[in-house]
């Protein structure tokens, strides 16, 4: 699986990048609106993605995590041949695809909930939820059940159920087979890690080349994937270290991130990003729009298989908000005739991260790197990546007056402004501007 040591994903929430209405249509009526991303994959290529990471694409009743048929494609996305052609599309360019897999816990709508309400407890897919049955209970008497996080909409699986496990790894193996290149699994903390371990051992040997990253938001992120079995989690406590540290002005809580992080390597290598569909926009979570460039350049240069939300190359904003509807202001749509329909004031943040994923793309070594950091304060910090007689040095200012220090044998500004002295020698300097940044290589 030595693709993913390349991968820059482009990540996007197909319901909302393509316009499709908050609530299923209650014919089932298929539109077909996948095409429209389609239109966007030349964009994700010249931007410098590997890889398309797409949220949700099977059939449910709202938001896409409430899943009601795993194996057919929601009907305001399309059907199964646009999908197909998605899929084709996307290996052309070269782009590999992960899918959003929700097996945590199912919509009301779901099939087998449904002939569980239907037929009562003596029902056979009674197991395969947590189920709590009125003395009386008969057909049609509606049992209490867990959910998830308390939402009465997400119906909780049963992780002890044999049949669940085993429709879970036929869910997981079909769409592998249909082409996909491996799967986020969408509130993996939530799932006992030996239901993983027995579901994804079985995934692994039918798809070895797969990719398998689960969503963990905190705790034992290395135990969690030693457990489990998944290549990877998600990197939660670097995400919010990075906007922390920089809206903070203290740099010491990035470099204790790092350090957390590089120790995170010996087990496997997270999954980073600074932006999501799950949280308010690292263009509004900045304080001080100039340091957008610097989150960038800690994403590009540290370890890590990078993911850049759809919109923030574009410095999109949107906040997110704990209510009903709260998450719609990050999953927007997206232009219907492509790119050329963008506001002209994001391009210079595209031109960015074309820069910094160009430089990641030039060095596939980052993605194991080891960071050490070699000066710190609160608003100045270099950075080392290493990697064998690979060095990379990403220097960080927050300050409002330029900052002057060596930097021996770097010898050239790869990335970012900044004036090298002495360059390639043992008295070689940086100078960075005020709320400057660069990266240097050798």
């Amino acid at each position: 699986m030595s693709w993913v040591e390349h991968v820059v994903w482009w990540h996007l929430y197909p319901l909302g990048f393509v316009g499709a209405p908050a609530e299923a249509p209650a014919g089932g009526e298929v539109t077909h609106r996948l095409p429209r991303i389609v239109d966007w994959l030349d964009y994700a290529v010249e931007l410098g993605a590997s890889g398309i990471a797409l949220g949700p694409v099977f059939a449910s009743g709202t938001h896409g995590y409430d899943t009601v048929d795993h194996y057919r494609i929601d009907p305001r996305l399309g059907d199964e041949q646009d999908f197909a052609a998605l899929l084709d599309a996307a290996h052309e360019r070269g782009l590999r695809v992960l899918l959003d897999g929700v097996f945590n816990h199912v919509g009301r709508g779901f099939g087998a909930f449904q002939r569980v309400l239907a037929g009562g407890p003596g029902t056979p897919e009674a197991a395969w939820f947590r189920l709590d049955w009125p003395a009386d209970a008969a057909p049609g008497t509606e049992p209490g059940y867990a959910t998830f996080e308390g939402h009465d909409a997400l119906v909780a699986l049963n992780h002890d159920e044999p049949a669940v496990a085993d429709h879970v790894t036929d869910v997981l193996c079909h769409w592998l087979a249909a082409g996909a290149d491996g799967w986020r699994l969408d509130a993996a903390y939530a799932v006992p890690t030996r239901f993983w371990a027995d579901v994804l051992g079985r995934v692994r040997i039918a798809h070895p080349d797969a990719y398998l990253v689960g969503e963990v938001i905190h705790g034992d992120y290395a135990g969690f994937v030693r457990e489990s079995g998944v290549h990877a989690v998600t990197q939660y406590e670097l995400w919010k270290a990075i906007w922390s540290a920089i809206n903070d002005g203290n740099l010491f809580e990035l470099a204790w991130a790092l350090k957390r992080h590089s120790e995170l390597l010996d087990t496997f290598v997270p999954l980073t990003f600074v932006g999501n569909h799950d949280v308010t926009r690292i263009a509004s979570m900045l304080t001080d729009e100039r340091h957008l460039p610097h989150a960038l350049a800690v994403l590009c240069t540290v370890a890590g298989t990078p993911s850049i939300y759809a919109g923030d190359e574009q410095a999109f904003r949107g906040v997110k908000e704990e209510r009903v509807g709260g998450d719609d202001a990050v999953r927007p749509e997206f232009p219907a005739g492509g790119p050329t329909e963008l506001a002209p004031y994001g391009w210079p943040t595209y031109r960015l991260h074309q820069q910094l994923i160009g430089v990641r793309r030039r060095h596939p070594w980052l993605h194991r790197a080891r960071t050490s950091v070699l000066h710190l304060t609160n608003g100045f910090a270099l950075l080392e990546q290493t990697a064998g007689d690979h060095r990379l040095l990403t220097a960080l200012n927050l300050d409002d007056h330029p900052v002057e220090h060596e930097v021996p044998g770097y010898a050239e500004v790869v990335a970012g402004d900044a004036t090298l002295h002495a360059s390639g020698g043992p008295d070689a300097r940086i100078t960075v501007g005020p709320h400057g940044w660069a990266v240097l290589g050798t």
